[in-house]
């Protein structure tokens, strides 16, 4: 009787043991996913850079195995000429916040007075960033920058305008933002004290491609509806410096067409 407690208390005490080995190696399996986990940021070279984006996060499959992904280049032979669908926009000066967000300098809305209009749908502008060179080529060529204009509808779904920038003359809608550019990455927005006037902003050319694409960045979520004009907007070589200096390289680079339909208006 004696060696059957002994017995038991022995198999006690082993559980015990087992089930505190087992939590401790639970616990050091949580802590190297949560390292792991956050040495996983993606970035714009290297090992985290847009070639891996889809290896870095279960939510970038789509940056991988997308079928529909932007930005693409947009060749005006093979593009589909559309006599309606007329860029529809409704912009107005607007005061907006900025901040660095480490990928790109971002402008946000303080209200929803500028809209955009896509197949009789209304998107409301959120915010406006930039990448350098330009994300879109048009006919295989690249630009300096490109400006993106992203607006959310009632549903939340998104559509963006794309405009692409050149060097040139100094950008006057512009130099408001670039005098608080934010030259490190920022926890709070930064107020601009002067409204940008978005509708001056644009070319007078209002030719534009459009297409079905995804977002430019992780998670690269598809379902956007891309409008970019075809007529690039001028910029200064100092304000492109500028930008550089801050986001050498901040562009992902063209992705496949496959078999969707590229329209021009």
């Amino acid at each position: 009787m004696k060696n059957k407690v002994m017995m038991s208390g022995a198999a006690v005490l082993m559980s015990i043991s087992l089930a505190a080995c087992s939590a401790a190696k639970e616990e050091v399996k949580a802590v190297k996913t949560e390292a792991k986990t956050a040495a996983k940021a993606w970035s714009y070279e290297g090992e985290t850079g847009p070639e891996h984006w889809g290896d870095l996060d279960a939510a970038n499959a789509a940056c991988a195995n997308g079928k529909e992904q932007s930005p693409i280049n947009l060749e005006s032979a093979k593009a589909k000429s559309v006599e309606n669908g007329e860029l529809q926009v409704r912009y107005a000066p607007t005061v907006f916040s900025i901040a660095n967000n480490g990928h790109t300098v971002q402008a946000n809305a303080k209200a929803g007075t500028n809209v955009l209009t896509v197949d009789g749908v209304e998107y409301k502008l959120a915010q406006f960033h930039f990448h350098t060179p330009s994300e879109h080529e048009l006919n295989g060529k690249g630009y300096d920058m490109e400006l993106h204009l992203v607006h959310k509808s009632a549903d939340n779904k998104l559509a963006v305008l794309g405009i692409l920038l050149k060097a040139g003359q100094k950008n006057e809608q512009l130099a408001a933002l670039w005098a608080a550019m934010p030259k490190e990455k920022t926890t709070a927005d930064v107020a601009l004290n002067a409204p940008v006037d978005l509708e001056a902003l644009l070319p007078k050319n209002r030719a534009t491609f459009r297409y079905n694409g995804s977002l430019t960045t992780p998670p690269c979520s598809e379902g956007v509806k891309w409008t970019v004009l075809e007529q690039p907007v001028e910029i200064s070589e100092e304000q492109i410096k500028q930008f550089k200096s801050l986001f050498p390289d901040n562009h992902r680079p063209v992705q496949p067409v496959n078999s969707r339909e590229v329209t021009k208006h």
